[in-house]
């Protein structure tokens, strides 16, 4: 016989919010636990992002060189794009491919929606593969400047493996593609 499941929640006693920004919200809290001991817990709110998979006919993949200022470098990644409020994630995954790589698409499928940073952030990624890729000219947001260029799946992957591709969503978004063009998932 099994034993029931232990109880793990972590119940908020006080919350403040000690930073509001445009992005991102910072969170410091009191949670009472499961032995009812009190303890700090920090975190960050984060509205989601839509992540896309974009497949060419030619089986090349639609990537992004964007620089990324928190660590002063260009970052190789999948088109991707913060979720609006109230917005529905694949309705934000439309608008960003159109945006910022000028493609739409007339295929979408849903592959999974992750949780990045789970031991401070709220922030869930939801990935969705696009094919059927008609080009229509990007529009970026005002001050995203980024480059984009086709790639395939396995120079991709080898991008990974040296290092060239470090982005956590992108890494993740590749790994789904390889399984899903493999039949294996």
């Amino acid at each position: 016989m099994s034993k029931p499941p232990l109880d793990l929640t972590e119940t908020q006693v006080s919350s403040v919010r000690v930073f509001d920004g445009h992005l991102l919200q910072v969170h410091s809290d009191q949670v009472r636990l499961p032995d009812g001991k009190q303890m700090p817990r920090e975190y960050i709110t984060h509205p989601g992002a839509a992540v896309i998979i974009p497949l060419l006919d030619n089986g090349e993949l639609v990537l992004e060189r964007q620089h990324r200022y928190p660590l002063h470098r260009d970052f190789f990644e999948l088109p991707a794009g913060k979720i609006g409020s109230g917005e529905d994630p694949l309705a934000c995954a439309q608008r960003e491919l159109l945006e910022e790589t000028g493609y739409i698409a007339a295929s979408w499928r849903y592959l999974a929606t992750l949780h990045p940073c789970i031991g401070y952030s709220d922030e869930k990624l939801v990935y969705y593969m696009a094919q059927g890729l008609v080009p229509q000219g990007a529009s970026p947001d005002e001050g995203e400047h980024l480059e984009v260029f086709t790639l395939s799946l396995a120079d991709a992957l080898r991008w990974v493996k040296e290092g060239r591709i470090t982005d956590n969503k992108t890494v993740s978004g590749l790994f789904w593609t390889e399984k899903v063009l493999n039949s294996s998932w």
